[in-house]
């Protein structure tokens, strides 16, 4: 009888496991910290009690000793870069390196484009890479997702380059930057409801109230603030990422307040996977 119902829970238990969401870190939120002591900020992260990093450097260590400080730390690498320019030219580089670190998501930030928004060529052409490398990461146990930075939003009377990748995407979803969605005037929660299970990560990063928007991708990262104090629903886009199964609720904040603000930020998110 015992049996049956430990068996009972576990039935029970693991599916909700598998759609739990994990708090983790982007490493540029620390870009500066880093050059002067990666092994204090390291142990810090862990402190936070966070686990699961975008990255791939090694600040001037050894494989070895990279691997050593974040097997110390309890911390792993979950993501890692992927260059527009090396999907190009050596997507089994990127493969290589996700693999050195066990990593499952491989994401590209930026779209080399003319300064300002994007043209519908340049994002077909993206899309058209995508799919292609996508399906090559994809049969080594990589997701390839894409990083939109805000340029991917001016209105072509059918809809919206980012529109035009969403809808088009074989073999890539998704890593969602909520604020640069927001500065380029895209609404992540509508965009996030309307293609649902396109995003397995999502960089959550909050906006200061009254911060102007932006449609070439660039910002002032000072009005980068506390999770769940500026004018992005943060709040709403964790609920959802609980509805859909987003794997990763990346925290990215590049301010000058990095180290202050990101403790406060777990702080929020915990609070909201609670509900």
């Amino acid at each position: 009888m015992k049996f049956k119902s430990l068996f009972l829970a576990m039935f029970l238990i693991a599916p909700l496991g598998l759609k739990a969401q994990e708090i983790a870190l982007q490493l540029y939120s620390l870009r500066n910290e880093m050059k002067v002591d990666p092994v204090k900020y390291h142990q810090m992260i862990s402190d936070w009690g966070i686990s699961a990093l975008e990255g791939g450097g090694g600040y001037g260590m050894s494989d070895a000793e990279y691997s050593k400080l974040l097997k110390d730390n309890n911390l792993r690498i979950v993501g890692v870069g992927a260059d527009y320019n090396r999907l190009k030219s050596d997507p089994e580089g990127i493969i290589a390196d996700a693999k050195k670190h066990g990593a499952k998501y491989a994401t590209c930030y930026w779209i080399p484009h003319t300064e300002g928004p994007i043209s519908m060529e340049d994002i077909k052409a993206a899309t058209e890479l995508f799919n292609k490398t996508g399906a090559m990461l994809a049969k080594e146990g990589i997701t390839l997702t894409y990083h939109p930075h805000g340029y991917e939003f001016a209105n072509s009377g059918s809809g919206t380059p980012m529109d035009y990748m969403l809808e088009n995407a074989k073999n890539f979803q998704f890593n969602m930057d909520v604020f640069w969605v927001k500065m380029g005037g895209g609404d992540p929660l509508a965009i996030m409801k309307k293609y649902p299970g396109k995003f397995p990560q999502l960089h959550l990063k909050d906006r200061k109230k009254g911060t102007n928007g932006s449609a070439d991708g660039h910002g002032d990262v000072e009005t980068n603030v506390v999770l769940g104090t500026g004018d992005i629903d943060i709040a709403g886009l964790i609920q959802e990422a609980k509805k859909q199964g987003t794997k990763y609720l990346v925290i990215e904040d590049e301010s000058s307040r990095s180290v202050e603000q990101i403790p406060q930020s777990v702080a929020f998110i915990q609070s909201q996977l609670k509900k």
